[in-house]
């Protein structure tokens, strides 16, 4: 009987491994926990948008660095556990692409000088504060007797408005309304304390100052009602706010920015130097100066003389001026003696009556419109028509390159006429004067009365229109008779060049 065959005994199979498993990174909880902490801080008050904005302008590296840590951490844990270690991951790139360029972004955006790019773009700090934190009022009340040195007052006001009015005694009133931007009422506390208005004396001048910058960066606006003896002098500094001046028996210096001046009733001179303001003048005994980038500018009831010059951006109103006129701008310059009427300047339009010349005007598009005018005048304009009246003949030049003329005389004038223009005609109310209408050229020539008086009229495109007084603006009837018939409006220019300013 044959043995029986024995087989090898196989060893049993040990079971699979269990694959190795990555620890879940904690990065991703940490930055939420960090981003859920910030936003409940700054949803509770305790802590500013704008200082935790600051923060991250200038720490943002930080995030790096707690990052790096983080993945260090867990790279030696999974040595340890003898795991392999877990890679950034494309998620971790995203993140710290996001860190680098928002942080980028943050830094150079906190050296920007935003103070100055929102005075430009005319945004209260009111605005800023409905954002991010809420507005404190406070209310304060400083006194001080004028010494018998002292001999005027300056004002420093960063932001704020500054009202002055007369007082009835030998003291300095200051009331303060102040606004304070906070995230709470202790911040606005000490925003407050810091930002005391003070009284000084240097040398004779007496020093006022609202102190709104002494926050720092924090919104502090300081409304300052301010009462003093009527013949001191005056100088006030603002860069954001209103001025107001009434009643005042020495000189008035005014440096400002985004805000409207009125000074009203002043015996003395008046020098203002505005940044994007308006400006109303009126009752001034002394010189009125005014030079900046203006809005609105209206000067009345000035006894002695005035002087504009800048940019004058909407428009400008002169009326009852005693002595000389001088304004100028990169688009107009114009002088003369004295205006007992009004006159009234825009962007498109220059429309004055009752001026006394020597009269010098120089301007670009503009439709000019002078009536009663008297003495010597000289009006230049390279695109527009220019109607004159004159109410007292002297010495007359016109020059017009785009738009008609019309020059209106008294019918008892005496003068002598060169007039030429071409593309046009030239008509004539004083038979006396020779005229010759060409096909491209038309001249005027001749003497009316003794010729006293030398009028020139240079005209290269458009007509001209030489008129007497009563038939280019006649007298309207008494009642209940028809009322006379409008003066002749000059047509449009043909050729329109956009204007920038006055």
């Amino acid at each position: 009987m044959s043995s029986p065959v024995s087989y090898p005994v196989q060893p049993p199979v040990p079971p699979p491994l269990p694959p190795r498993r990555h620890r879940r990174s904690f990065a991703g909880p940490f930055v939420l926990i960090v981003l859920g902490i910030v936003f409940l801080l700054g949803n509770l008050h305790l802590l500013s948008w704008a200082r935790l904005g600051t923060w991250f302008a200038h720490y943002w590296p930080l995030l790096l660095i707690l990052w790096g840590v983080i993945k260090l951490i867990e790279h030696q844990q999974a040595q340890r556990d003898g795991l392999p270690p877990r890679g950034i991951g494309a998620g971790g790139i995203f993140l710290v692409i996001v860190i680098v360029v928002c942080g980028l972004i943050a830094t150079q955006a906190s050296r920007f000088n935003w103070g100055e790019i929102r005075d430009n773009m005319n945004i209260d700090d009111s605005d800023l504060d409905n954002i991010f934190g809420q507005t404190y009022n406070f209310d304060d009340h400083l006194e001080q007797d004028v010494p018998s040195s002292a001999t005027g007052l300056r004002v420093n006001n960063d932001h704020g408005a500054v009202r002055v009015s007369t007082a009835n005694d030998n003291k300095i009133t200051v009331v303060v309304r102040k606004r304070v931007g906070a995230e709470s009422q202790s911040d606005a506390d000490k925003y407050d304390r810091q930002t005391k208005p003070q009284i000084t004396l240097a040398g004779n001048v007496i020093v006022l100052d609202a102190r709104t910058h002494a926050a720092g960066d924090h919104a502090v606006q300081s409304d300052l009602d301010i009462s003093l003896p009527r013949k001191m002098e005056l100088h006030i500094i603002g860069r954001k706010g209103d001025v107001s001046v009434t009643g005042r028996d020495g000189e008035i210096e005014i440096a400002s920015q985004h805000g409207d001046v009125a000074v009203e009733d002043v015996n003395g001179n008046v020098k203002l130097n505005l940044e994007k303001s308006s400006a109303k003048i009126e009752q001034i005994t002394g010189d009125v100066h005014i030079d900046g980038r203006l809005n609105e500018v209206s000067v009345t009831d000035v006894k002695g003389s005035v002087q504009l010059d800048g940019e004058f951006q909407e428009s400008v109103k002169l009326a009852r001026i005693s002595k000389n006129v001088a304004f100028k701008s990169s688009r107009t310059n114009m002088e003369f003696s004295s205006i007992a009427g009004e006159l009234d300047l825009d962007s498109d339009d220059l429309h004055a009556d009752k001026i006394t010349g020597p009269l010098h005007l120089t301007t670009r598009s503009k439709q000019i419109r002078l009536a009663d005018v008297s003495g010597d005048a000289r009006v230049e304009d390279d695109n527009g028509g220019i109607e004159v009246s004159m109410r007292s003949l002297g010495n007359v030049q016109i020059d017009s390159r785009n738009g008609d003329v019309q020059l209106s005389l008294p019918d008892k004038a005496s003068f002598r006429v060169d007039a030429r223009t071409r593309d046009g005609e030239i008509q004539s109310d004083f038979p006396e004067l020779k005229i010759s209408n060409g096909d491209h050229e038309a001249t005027a020539s001749g003497s009316v009365g003794n010729g006293s008086s030398h009028i020139v009229i240079n005209n290269q495109h458009d007509g001209i229109e030489i008129r007497k007084a009563s038939a280019a603006a006649p007298t309207p009837p008494a009642p209940p008779a028809m009322p006379a018939k409008p003066a002749k409006s000059l047509p449009a220019p043909k050729a329109k060049v956009e204007p920038t300013d006055n």
